[in-house]
């Protein structure tokens, strides 16, 4: 018998009308391809996206939570900049340029990192950026033929300098055509704000990237004897609500919130600082212990009303009646 083309051995066994799997997949990468090889504008990708959206909830095979989610990340990734997104100077981990090649090591070690920026004097004067693979020739024998850097300089490479108002799209763009994977953020006045990496921006399309040095040991929810509870920022929303005894969101929200960093997201509109109190509205404060510009990581529970899960109940149902509503929040900070 004749060998069937691609196409219909890609359907063979299907019936017509059914759906072709992972098709919502080929559809958005073929959009963000498009894109970022400059054949299409913002615009024109966000209509794309939209229409997958659309086609897939009008489909047998509606997008998943999950992929849902994806989708939409992509869709406002082309709305960032670089300050949105970057580490904040305060945080950066950066390497003087005399520091010696044991000091490195120890560095690299504490730092579980695999690249790190240089600086002569102050980070305001950054002179390039040392990758860990580059240490590796110190533990091969010289005899053996392997290179064997003496100093810093050695093994310095180059690291990209930009600004905080660059779009993270023309971002990953160069460093995808550069090979440079870490980029300084510089202010106007040639000072350095933060520090963004290509994970930084892969982040924001798929969520947190955890490799194996990325251990949490810390329960994501754990009872202090005072009553209060302190969570994990990634805590599922689910889990919260059954430590406190009763609901912090309706259905219709709990379509769009996963976690308790959501919750307090939706409530303010903007990740708080670390120390601002946000309320709320069925009688439950969340403190921030730990965040950063980009996103909160842990946060302290207190429950303020007395446990009355019905009144609690009926006040996490009244949030607003209005479709077009926002739950209200009290913030202390």
């Amino acid at each position: 018998m004749p060998e069937k083309d691609s196409g219909d051995a890609s359907t063979a066994g299907a019936s017509p009308d059914s759906p072709k799997p992972h098709s919502w997949v080929q559809s958005v990468f073929g959009a963000v391809k498009t894109f970022l090889l400059g054949k299409d504008d913002t615009a024109t990708l966000r209509e794309s996206l939209e229409a997958v959206i659309e086609e897939s909830e009008a489909g047998d095979r509606p997008l998943a939570r999950q992929e849902r989610s994806m989708v939409l990340n992509i869709l406002n990734f082309g709305e960032l900049k670089v300050a949105d997104i970057m580490v904040p100077r305060a945080d950066v981990i950066a390497i003087e340029a005399s520091t010696s090649l044991p000091d490195l090591v120890r560095i690299f070690r504490d730092a579980q990192h695999s690249r790190l920026p240089v600086y002569r004097d102050t980070l305001d004067n950054p002179v390039g950026m040392v990758h860990i693979k580059d240490l590796i020739g110190l533990a091969v024998p010289e005899a053996e033929g392997a290179p064997h850097p003496k100093t810093m300089q050695d093994i310095r490479r180059d690291i990209l300098f930009v600004p905080p108002s660059m779009p993270v799209v023309d971002l990953l763009v160069k460093m995808q055509a550069t090979r440079v994977h870490l980029a300084l953020v510089i202010d106007e006045y040639g000072g350095t704000d933060g520090l963004v990496s290509i994970e930084d921006l892969v982040e924001q399309i798929v969520g947190d990237i955890e490799d194996e040095h990325d251990t949490d040991d810390v329960k994501l929810i754990a009872a202090r004897k005072d009553g209060e509870f302190d969570a994990s920022a990634r805590a599922d929303l689910e889990d919260v609500e059954k430590t406190v005894g009763f609901q912090l969101v309706d259905e219709e929200e709990a379509e769009e919130i996963d976690t308790l960093a959501g919750l307090v997201f939706s409530l303010v509109g903007r990740v708080p600082q670390r120390g601002e109190i946000v309320r709320h509205p069925a009688g439950v404060e969340f403190e921030v212990l730990d965040a950063d510009p980009r996103r909160l990581k842990r946060l302290r529970v207190r429950v303020t009303k007395p446990k009355d899960d019905a009144a609690k109940l009926e006040a996490a149902d009244s949030i607003g009646n209005d479709p077009q509503r926002k739950p209200m929040a009290a913030v202390d900070g």
